[in-house]
């Protein structure tokens, strides 16, 4: 039997769709649905459903399932395998990170494409997006999320905290009454999240300082909102490393409306015997431990020692 054959067969059963699984593997969602054939003809049996939602796995398909598990877990055994008898070999293979957008595209992303650069057999998919990804579908092997992820046969760690603040362009504070207390926010235009699409409780902030009289934009995307409050739109809670550097935004109520969050990272209990992935996950430890003074800046209204 062939395995490739039973690896795209995982990869659908996991994803569920033709188009998911076919991004996974890197290729053509037509090649994904001719293995799935070859393999239900070599088995005589149908594998797979077909639903408005995508592939449901048969009796046949379930009964499989744990079997080519079983089969990937010691391939992937004899991967891990490899640097050992081949040292000068170096790092390869993919490693696909999810992370939040913000975090991933301003902290992680450089320094991960230096550490690739470095590697020339490593690929790392880095997946920035508002949203969280599932290491139980296998959407990612390290995932960095802004809760702790649930028991399971995973390995987790805190990453970092990271501090919050609200900000606003100066001319959208010079068209207003000066802003010395929590009080003095009402009336203000805030930029936010949109709440019914919130992906994590953690990024509720505005509920703790007050309820907003008005919103000017609401966005998935905390980029979008960092460029929302640069064009003087409102007030907004960005995170320091978004906004604590860019002179077009100043913080409003230093010392009082400021926020600390933190970011977890977590990967499949596998994947610490994978050496591409392990070291993908020391080095993100590496890089929050480097980043900290834009992770975690002093506060700008504390009083001076």
């Amino acid at each position: 039997m062939d395995w490739d054959n039973l690896r795209y067969f995982l990869e659908l059963a996991r994803t569920g769709t033709l188009m998911a699984a076919a991004r996974r593997l890197a290729v053509d969602h037509t090649t994904v649905a001719r293995r799935i054939q070859a393999l239900e003809k070599a088995l005589g049996a149908p594998l797979f459903t077909r639903e408005a939602g995508g592939h449901r796995l048969t009796e046949a398909g379930l009964r499989l399932q744990p079997q080519a598990e079983a089969m990937e877990a010691a391939f992937r055994s004899i991967e891990s395998a490899r640097p050992a008898l081949a040292p000068q070999a170096g790092l390869s293979g993919v490693v696909r990170i999810g992370a939040t957008e913000g975090f991933g595209t301003l902290v992680l992303a450089p320094a991960l494409a230096a550490f690739a650069a470095g590697h020339p057999r490593l690929v790392v998919d880095l997946l920035a997006l508002p949203r969280l990804l599932q290491l139980s579908r296998r959407e990612a092997d390290i995932v960095v999320a802004l809760e702790r992820p649930a028991r399971g046969a995973v390995v987790a760690a805190r990453l970092t905290d990271y501090s919050l603040q609200l900000y606003a362009a100066p001319a959208y504070l010079a068209r207003h009454a000066p802003i010395r207390r929590r009080e003095d926010l009402r009336g203000h235009a805030f930029i936010s999240y949109v709440d019914d699409l919130l992906f994590s409780k953690e990024l509720r902030f505005l509920a703790e300082l007050l309820r907003p009289d008005a919103f000017s934009l609401r966005s998935t995307s905390v980029l979008a909102q960092h460029q929302a409050a640069v064009a003087g739109a409102g007030i907004a809670v960005l995170p320091a490393f978004v906004a604590q550097d860019d002179p077009r935004l100043v913080p409003v109520l230093p010392g009082v409306a400021r926020f600390t969050r933190s970011f977890w990272m977590s990967m499949p209990a596998e994947g610490k015997q994978q050496p591409h992935v392990l070291a993908v996950w020391n080095l993100l430890k590496a890089i929050a431990e480097r980043e900290q003074p834009r992770l975690m800046p002093p506060d700008p209204g504390a009083p001076a020692a």
